[in-house]
This record gives structure tokens, sequence and C-alpha cells, in this order.
């Protein structure tokens, strides 16, 4: 059953995906974090996802019998960004340096938002495959009955 797969693969996008919604909103919660419990200022996050192989050569088998490129995607890592960190002139900071700079996470707005709008247009997305699948196996079980 081919479309089965399908909803397997798209589901396993929206849980990819919303894990990186939700590490996007951990970076934009941190913007200004310069302290954190290793004693850093934040390091901006990101999310690594890789193509998830079959489980066993005949599931890989029954995958390219059925036509299905592919089983789907899987979060293989969540990374820790080792950009240069900001500095900000701010003498009255307490994690200012005998400078009177602070060290700033590596966070940027900007690119946050993208991210965002990038994962949740793909989030979008594979609902609308879920929801024409699951349209056509209702129209296939209404021919059924006629």
């Amino acid at each position: 059953m081919a479309f089965l797969s399908s909803l397997d693969i798209s589901g396993s996008a929206l849980t990819a995906q919303r894990l990186r919604m939700d590490v996007v909103a951990e970076n934009v919660a941190n913007i200004s974090t310069t302290r954190t419990a290793e004693g850093e200022p934040y390091r901006r996050r990101y999310v690594v996802f890789q193509q998830r192989e079959s489980a066993s050569f005949t599931d890989a088998l029954n995958n390219s019998i059925a036509g299905v490129a592919g089983s789907g995607v899987r979060v293989t890592e969540i990374g820790e960004d080792q950009a240069e960190l900001k500095l900000e002139y701010n003498p009255s900071h307490p994690d200012a340096n005998e400078y009177g700079y602070v060290e700033m996470p590596n966070v940027e707005l900007a690119r946050e938002m993208v991210d965002m709008m990038s994962a949740t247009r793909s989030y979008e997305a594979n609902v609308t495959v879920l929801n024409s699948t699951k349209s056509m196996a209702m129209s296939a079980l209404e021919i059924g009955r006629s």
C-alpha cells in the first residue's frame, strides 16, 4: 500500500520540521543571553536532516517496487554554530570585559525569521500532502462502495 508509505514519509517530515521550528524559537528566545550554564554566551543552534533509511533489505525492496523514493527524513544532529560571537560595547553590563565589550550570541533575527518561514512552509506543504493522500484514500473507498 503505497499511500501508507506516503503518510509515513510526510509524518516524518512534519516531525522534523516541528523540531526545526522549536530550535529556531529557542534561538530567538536566547538572542540576548550572554551567559549560559557553561558560562559562555548562547550559540545559535541548527538542525541537520538526513534521509531515513529503510530498516531492512525487504523494506527497501518493497519501497522500490512500490515506487517510493526513500523512507522520509530524520534529524541526525542539532548542531551548534561556531561562527564568531558579536562584540557589543556596554561597559555597565555585568559580563563586560575590561574594555567594556560584551560577547553577544551569534544569533541574527533576520536569519532566524527566514529559517522559521522556511520550516513553516515545509510543514504546511507536508500537511497538504497528508490531506491529499487522505482525500484520495477516501475517494478510493467511495469507488469501492459503488
